[in-house]
């Protein structure tokens, strides 16, 4: 179907956002991209004569979850180094053997987590990693949505060489990417234990030049906040707001060692916060208070981190988790309910990477939505579709996923690339990997 063409879209249930009741039997008006009009099937066909009308049968059609924090291209590494602290597997595994990172590697890589992510109908994720032009090209070609920024470090990046070179590579793309539809650029210090000071302001002089959102690991781990205090004197949160770059333009992955003040500090500086509870729980870094900043009224999204760390994109999976680990450590079942885990990961998420019309399905809202193939055991019977996906549903129940109106994935297959040549690069690559770690 044309991406620009008129149609209506109907289906056994239409969830438009996490704060309204799903409608059964109903069906979205599209048109050049955007949701036109939203109702109950016969009604919408009746008032439109003469519109196409395209009936996805059993199914849930659902805004696209938004993946606010990965490393896609880590596809790549997956399994590579796994039960260690985030420290060991970072200095011994991860940073050798991305010192033979090449652009080659970057994009076979991103366009396999784009499979991925589509089968488990993330429409939009932010990405922040190294050779970042050939995940920008990926994007192009595979008609997702995304926000990232090359990662930058004091040390030299096999993507750009010296800091210098990146942060030119990082103007070089705000410029180029200014004006496209589905493409937001980021500026991507890694963190403050990989950036100087010096630096982390050179970042926030280029974000305030352009307007930028600055995203960056922040508190993952006591072992940060230890290195942070003895290097610089404060903890991370303070080390950033001294540095003039906690506001409403900041954007932090994980969160997991905050203080009741810094919840305080980061609500009153408008500042997000991509919570990925799988990747924490699998380093051993711990569990994000979400339940407070979600109170003190931080913009709390969700997040996967890498598939190297995770070790999926699965973020169906992630909201299930996000969900059941809150109410486990407070014995509380009504923590976290499905509602607002939805909420974190599609609308909220949207908003953090400046997409503020995307995360519903609403008149004026972007067309990107996914389709949950309701003809399956694991998800039969449905008494609240809102709970059936954030419980129950795995990746591989999407059967559809669309980006501003066009099918990127259609009853199960992908149409805008190969799958099967995409996997069969990456196995290539592996077969490498596995050679540089051998030696």
């Amino acid at each position: 179907m044309a991406e620009r063409e008129k149609f209506i879209l109907c289906a056994a249930f239409v969830l438009p956002a996490w704060d309204k009741e799903p409608l059964k039997d109903g069906a979205l008006l599209i048109k050049d991209g955007r949701i036109e009009a939203l109702g109950r099937r016969d009604e919408l066909i009746s008032r439109h004569p003469g519109v196409p009308v395209e009936d996805l049968g059993e199914v849930l059609v659902f805004p696209g979850l938004v993946n606010a924090h990965t490393h896609a291209s880590m596809t790549i590494f997956r399994g590579l180094a796994d039960d260690l602290p985030l420290m060991t597997w970072l200095h011994d595994y991860i940073f050798p053997v991305e010192s033979h990172l090449k652009s080659e590697w970057v994009y076979w890589g991103a366009k396999l987590a784009v499979a991925e992510m589509l089968r488990s109908g993330v429409t939009c994720f932010c990405d922040m990693y190294l050779f970042e032009p050939w995940v920008i090209r990926v994007v192009e070609e595979t008609g997702v949505r995304a926000a990232l920024g090359e990662g930058l470090f004091d040390f030299p990046s096999p993507g750009y060489g010296p800091l210098e070179e990146g942060l030119k590579l990082t103007e070089e793309l705000l410029r180029s990417y200014e004006a496209h539809p589905r493409i937001n650029i980021l500026v991507c210090p890694h963190a403050v234990y990989t950036c100087s000071p010096e630096t982390l302001k050179k970042a926030r002089r280029i974000a305030e030049r352009y307007g930028a959102l600055v995203h960056i690991h922040l508190s993952e781990t006591e072992e940060e906040v230890k290195q942070c205090l003895e290097r610089y004197g404060h903890r991370p949160v303070a080390h950033l707001k001294e540095l003039g770059l906690l506001n409403e333009r900041l954007h932090i992955a994980h969160a997991v060692e905050l203080t009741d003040e810094e919840i305080e500090e980061l609500s009153r500086a408008g500042v997000s916060v991509a919570h990925c509870p799988e990747s924490n729980l699998k380093l051993g870094s711990g569990v994000a208070r979400v339940p407070e900043m979600l109170a003190a009224g931080v913009r709390v999204t969700l997040g996967t981190d890498g598939p190297a760390s995770n070790n999926d994109l699965d973020l169906l999976s992630e909201m299930r988790t996000a969900a059941l680990i809150h109410k486990g450590l407070r014995r509380d079942p009504t923590v976290l309910p499905a509602r607002e885990v939805f909420r974190m990961a599609t609308e909220e998420g949207a908003r953090a990477l400046g997409f503020p019309r995307c995360g519903r399905l609403e008149p004026g809202f972007e067309a990107d939505l996914a389709v949950l193939d309701l003809l399956r055991p694991d998800l039969t019977p449905v008494h609240d579709p809102l709970s059936l996906l954030v419980y129950s549903a795995r990746a591989g129940a999407v059967s559809g996923v669309m980006v501003a109106g066009r099918w990127l994935l259609r009853e199960g297959r992908i149409l805008t690339f190969d799958e099967a040549e995409t996997r069969e690069r990456v196995l290539a690559i592996a077969r490498e990997i596995r050679d540089l770690v051998k030696h």
